[in-house]
């Protein structure tokens, strides 16, 4: 009563209506800034989209530009890493071609400074694909329909010629019968006997090869040659495991700086990368071995 008398009632409605007007602007101005905020992160994103297309056309033109360019360099049409089974559908695949007499042709590559010319020849203006696919196994046609450079683990004596289907052994890309493979590092020794692709036994140790030098001790030369010595000692000990298995077929993968060592006994020495415990990397070489790189010129 004494509110309405006095006059205050209105005024308490009127500030009542403006907090609800307040309120209600408070809730524009959120809304407002949560719409701009969103606004700029599409705008960022749309931004960013942007610039990664356009670094792609940049990189697609560099590409066409590369390959037009006068020097007349071809990119194969695909490359790829095969493995186990995958080997085998591929050499499947290749075997089954056939052609009238001296349709496609066949010839393995060793030496990638020097390309045979009837390799030259089938192959016409990509031959430089062979070669830099080297050593390999190259196979194409008279047709031009087939064309393909592979990787061979064990690799059979350079050759070259035509005939009604691809020539290749599966005993060059495929394990098969028994043998030994050893992985040879400075520091590790990992063998395993195989039959078919399966391991029938295994031995491995690693080296007490020093890897420091020891700063209050003795010089660094002396260091480098205590260390020539301890691994010295270590390749003694690993030719020594070889010889105790006495293998008809052996295969000798690790450190390219050590392997030379072996290669009078090996049917193959190659350089693999390898780590971990023995027979973890014994598995890793393993694989590394009979992985075959597939390119099409």
């Amino acid at each position: 009563m004494l509110d309405r008398l006095l006059g205050r009632a209105s005024l308490k409605e009127r500030v009542a209506d403006l907090e609800a007007e307040k309120r209600h602007l408070e809730r524009q101005l959120d809304a407002e800034e949560e719409r701009r905020a969103e606004a700029s992160t599409a705008r960022q994103q749309a931004e960013a989209e942007v610039n990664r297309l356009e670094d792609r056309v940049t990189e697609l033109e560099d590409r066409v530009e590369r390959l037009q360019a006068d020097d007349g360099e071809y990119a194969y049409r695909a490359e790829d890493r095969l493995n186990g089974r995958r080997v085998g559908e591929i050499l499947d695949r290749l075997s089954s071609v056939e052609s009238e007499p001296e349709g496609v042709f066949t010839a393995y590559v060793a030496d990638e400074s020097h390309l045979p010319g009837p390799v030259r020849d089938a192959f016409g203006d990509r031959a430089s694909l062979v070669t830099r696919a080297a050593p390999c196994l190259a196979v194409t046609d008279d047709a031009g329909l087939l064309s393909a450079c592979l990787s061979v683990p064990v690799p059979p004596e350079p050759f070259a010629t035509w005939s009604a289907g691809v020539e290749l052994e599966r005993s060059w890309f495929e394990p098969t019968g028994q043998y030994t493979v050893a992985l040879v590092r400075s520091d590790l020794f990992a063998l395993g006997e195989y039959e078919d692709g399966e391991r029938t036994a295994f031995h491995g140790f690693d080296a007490d090869l020093k890897s420091q030098h020891s700063k209050g001790g003795f010089s660094q030369s002396r260091f480098e040659r205590l260390r020539d010595q301890q691994i010295a000692s270590h390749l003694e000990r690993c030719r020594a495991a070889i010889e105790a298995v006495d293998p008809d077929t052996l295969y000798v993968v690790g450190e390219g700086s050590v392997i030379h060592e072996f290669e009078a006994d090996a049917a193959v020495t190659r350089t693999v990368d390898a780590t971990g415990d023995p027979e973890g990397a014994l598995a890793d070489a393993v694989r590394s071995l009979w992985t075959v790189r597939l390119r099409v010129p």
